[in-house]
């Protein structure tokens, strides 16, 4: 990676870091710490999230118009003064604001942050990219979570308050990391950024015409709705109700989940970037499948509660892999699908497709998790099918590069025509490809062709289409 690329996913762990010390305890903090109330924590949560919904449609133009590196000062401003002012919440209305606060910087920074990985990557580059700074984001976040369980206390406030400042001084952290960046500016994105400060061409219209992005963002919404909106919610309420999994496994269970994206993230990049993602994604549908059906077995299977513990950890151990195989494949996607003035609308609609699976999933899988186990489960294992479906449909909207972003380091052919040194005419054409040259010369180079009468020509190059 460039020296831009190294500090911008620096500073994106880093912000995973802060929010790995208080998300999964900000329901706790509020309802029991602040004594607030369990409806009151409710509030705070939905608070988080509306305001995510709310900013989102307005970030994308705001990229596309200023970059993502202003926006994204802002965004980790804003966030850090949400996660101070919530640490010394103590009131409804000031734990609602602060939520809020708090939701809209975060939410302003993926969209920024991806917008930055795709200025500072190529085609070939990206799925990397995208691939290492999932890795990094779940690395944060488990740490923060460990560090951040190890301090807190329910019985003193000040131990979260001090994690919410740890989480609002690592927000300072990242905006002041990415103002030190340099970003390139590469002739094939020279439209992103327009130069005189005036708006992108585009807009929502554009967006919506553009068939295979709204294919990718309907895919999103059930790719979220089906695996994230569940872990919290519909699949540990099932777990505990139906499978009778204990509290504390819910922890382990989310640690097998973090532990095979961070195993597996390299290895699984390995096998999937050279293959095409709409093949890659249907493969993670039946993956989710399986993995719904071993749930199934954990709650329904009236098996020992041994097994029912390993089954349900196994759950979330899938759902990780499938993961590992998406971060590589969904977000670059984005990218590659984006016109050179919409990367920052583009990036932000789909945020906004994941933050509307994240908001409607909890509401529908838990009371179904908690009360209609065996529907719940078919529900699933049916939208994960589906999965599979919506990934090999959008497959067939997507051009060869688009949908397998390897074939764009396959080398044109190169076509020598020997002219006579009279210039009467082509006597002889030699092509060369990949690994291969012309007259015994180096990959990508032609060498000089005779004459029947033995006497040298002039070779003049000619590029052909590539094939495939």
């Amino acid at each position: 990676m460039g020296a831009a690329l190294r500090r911008i996913q620096l500073g994106s762990a880093l912000s995973a870091f802060g929010l790995g010390f208080t998300v999964p305890y900000l329901y706790v903090y509020v309802a029991q710490v602040r004594d607030l109330g369990a409806g009151t924590a409710g509030v705070v949560l939905a608070a988080f999230a509306m305001a995510a919904l709310a900013v989102l449609p307005f970030t994308g133009r705001a990229i596309d118009r200023r970059g993502p590196l202003p926006v994204l000062a802002v965004a980790s401003v804003l966030a850090s003064v949400g996660a101070a002012a919530l640490g010394f919440a103590s009131s409804v209305p000031a734990a609602v604001l602060s939520a809020a606060v708090l939701g809209a910087g975060t939410a302003v920074m993926q969209p920024a942050l991806a917008t930055m990985l795709v200025w500072c990557s190529s085609t070939a580059t990206r799925t990397r990219a995208f691939a290492t700074q999932f890795f990094l984001q779940n690395l944060g976040l488990g740490l923060g979570g460990l560090v951040g369980g190890q301090l807190v206390d329910v019985d003193r406030p000040a131990s979260f308050t001090m994690l919410f400042l740890i989480e609002a001084v690592m927000f300072v952290v990242l905006g002041v990391v990415v103002t030190t960046v340099r970003m390139p500016r590469p002739a094939s994105l020279g439209g992103t950024r327009p130069a005189d400060g005036s708006a992108a061409k585009g807009g929502l219209r554009a967006l919506l015409s553009h068939r295979a992005m709204v294919q990718l963002c309907v895919l999103g919404f059930v790719l979220f709705f089906a695996c994230y909106g569940q872990f919290e919610s519909g699949l540990a309420a099932y777990g505990t109700e139906a499978a009778g999994i204990e509290p504390s496994t819910l922890g382990f269970a989310l640690a097998a989940n973090t532990a095979v994206i961070v195993v597996a993230q390299f290895v699984v990049l390995r096998l999937v970037e050279r293959r095409r993602r709409s093949r890659v994604i249907a493969a993670v549908g039946l993956i989710w499948a399986f993995a719904w059906i071993v749930a199934g077995y954990a709650g329904l299977g009236h098996g020992s509660q041994t097994m029912a513990t390993a089954a349900f950890i196994s759950t979330y151990a899938l759902f990780g892999l499938g993961e590992a195989m998406l971060s590589p494949t969904v977000a670059p996607l984005v990218a590659d699908l984006a016109p050179e003035s919409m990367v920052g609308q583009y990036n932000s609609a789909f945020a906004l497709c994941k933050q509307l699976a994240l908001a409607v999933g909890p509401a529908v899988g838990g009371p179904m998790g908690a009360s209609l186990h065996g529907p719940y489960i078919v529900t699933f294992v049916l939208f994960s099918l589906g999965i599979t479906w919506l990934a090999l449909r959008l497959g067939r909207r997507l051009t060869p590069v688009q949908d397998q972003p390897s074939l764009a380091g396959v080398p044109s052919r190169v076509v020598a025509v020997s002219l006579s040194e009279g210039g009467t005419g082509a006597e002889s054409a030699t092509s060369g490809s990949a690994g291969t040259g012309s007259a015994g010369t180096g990959p990508g180079t032609t060498g000089s062709a005779t004459t029947g009468s033995g006497s040298p020509s002039a070779s003049a190059p000619v590029s052909a289409p590539a094939g495939r």
